[in-house]
């Protein structure tokens, strides 16, 4: 049997945290690493590059500080994210961010009008 590195255990740890995003709202990578004991925003993209494909991990409601979709270095990733969010009734300004006000989830279920 394998044993389980310590950064499998944060990242596992950082997903089951995305996991929890709901339709329609977002996070900031900021808000994931204090919620996730050992991470850091840049450990929280560094774990969302290494998420496997199919994992099921909302890996799209994750943005960075402005609300904006931080590029990728290869492949459409982040036209992919975005449509994603779209398709989930999250709309960008013409800046490119979305309302962070509006969409970002306080990580507290709450009725939406």
């Amino acid at each position: 049997m394998a044993k389980t590195s310590k950064k499998d255990s944060l990242y596992r740890r950082i997903y089951s945290a995305v996991a929890r995003v709901p339709r329609g709202r977002v996070v900031t990578y900021g808000q994931i690493a204090s919620g996730v004991t050992g991470a850091t925003p840049r450990v929280v993209g560094y774990a969302m590059a290494a998420l496997p494909e199919r994992s099921g991990v909302p890996w799209h409601r994750v943005v960075n500080h402005r609300g904006g979709i931080s590029p990728r270095g290869a492949g459409d990733s982040d036209r992919v994210q975005r449509a994603l969010l779209e398709k989930e009734g999250i709309r960008f300004r013409d800046n490119g961010c979305l309302d962070l006000e509006r969409y970002r989830w306080s990580g507290r279920s709450r009725k939406r009008n």
